[in-house]
């Protein structure tokens, strides 16, 4: 039994309310790719699981490998394979963590039961409270990512699929409209009508499945985050009621003392959790990223002289928010460990005071 448990009330909060609450965005990113962890009872809905997942992988390598086919055996200039490789290197960093979530399903899974554990374990006003607070700064988090990731990429994508080039075909010269992943000519010619437009249309699903992949694993880092930041918050809260017990003599402190040490360490075994979830994920991010960075500012100042506005606005908004992602990644783990340091220090000061000397 916890020391929130401990504590009475007449009030009963939603546990499964206020859980959905926190995760529900994260659910409607991951649903749509078949990332959301569910519990399958029939043969049939693994079945249609497995049909999703694939349906989607499908979708990503339709594009992502005719365009490395592209860039290793067909183009010969180094400053169109350069053009191509931004946006290649996204659908890699996609491919990869797509299947880094789905290898990690039960964990996440696990993550999920966790929490919705902690929200039964809520007793106090204010342990809601404080719980609810940072249920709604991983919300904020998950929808800033996806608005951002979604309508900056989409852009790019779309304000170089609306630019048309004249191409010589033959003794005929013909007009196309551009993919941003280019199509290796031997497995499908995207220079003709209708094989055109309808890749350019793939290339727009594939491109969503991407972005979801991205947005997905932020918010769930986001929220999974937050959620132990509360948890650690609300233990922190606890330790200074505590201290004010034992200055009035209670009793009943060495009681409370050892619940709070047990939902230390259960909050501590989320935060583990949490990691093995998100370190590879966090590192192709990091890596994927920083090489996008680099590839959009060098497309920029490469299309400045022709200064073409939606092409250099769609640079610009997609290099924020890869800079927002390297952001998020960097600064919740950052708050976390700065709080689970703070925890522990007050945590063994109490020891010490407690503690008896020998």
């Amino acid at each position: 039994m916890t020391y929130s448990e401990r504590v009475p009330t007449s009030i009963k909060f939603t546990h499964k309310n206020n859980n959905d609450y926190s995760l529900q965005l994260t659910r409607w990113f991951l649903m749509p790719i078949a990332a959301w962890p569910r519990a399958h009872t029939s043969t049939t809905e693994r079945v249609s699981l497995q049909a999703h997942i694939l349906a989607c992988s499908s979708l990503i390598a339709i594009v992502m490998v005719p365009c490395l086919l592209y860039v290793s055996l067909e183009e010969k200039d180094i400053q169109m394979k350069l053009s191509v490789m931004g946006p290649l290197s996204h659908w890699i960093m996609g491919t990869i963590n797509y299947w880094l979530l789905l290898m990690r399903s039960d964990d996440i899974r696990e993550c999920v039961q966790h929490m919705e554990m902690d929200w039964r374990l809520i007793r106090r006003i204010d342990d809601q409270v404080v719980m609810l607070r940072y249920a709604k700064i991983g919300r904020f988090i998950a929808g800033f990512c996806a608005v951002f990731m979604q309508s900056g990429t989409f852009l790019f994508v779309v304000a170089k699929a609306m630019t048309s080039i004249s191409i010589l075909v033959g003794n005929v010269t013909t007009s196309m409209h551009p993919m941003t992943c280019p199509i290796y000519s031997k497995f499908i010619d995207t220079r003709f009508s209708p094989a055109n437009e309808i890749m350019l249309v793939v290339e727009l699903l594939s491109c969503f499945i991407v972005n979801s992949i991205t947005v997905g694993a932020c918010s769930l880092a986001a929220v999974f985050a937050m959620h132990a930041y509360g948890q650690l918050n609300m233990l922190f809260s606890w330790l200074n009621n505590l201290v004010a017990d034992e200055d009035k003599g209670n009793e009943y402190a060495e009681q409370k003392l050892a619940a709070i040490v047990e939902h230390h360490l259960r909050v501590l075994s989320f935060i583990s959790r949490m990691e093995n979830i998100m370190q590879h994920i966090c590192l192709v991010e990091l890596v994927g990223c920083t090489m996008n960075m680099c590839l959009l500012a060098y497309y920029s100042i490469t299309n400045w002289s022709d200064f073409d506005a939606a092409k250099i606005m769609s640079y610009i908004i997609v290099y924020l928010s890869m800079a927002f992602n390297i952001f998020i990644f960097c600064y919740i783990g950052e708050i976390l460990t700065e709080q689970v340091i703070k925890t522990s220090v007050v945590y063994l000061n109490i020891l010490r005071t407690m503690t008896p000397p020998t």
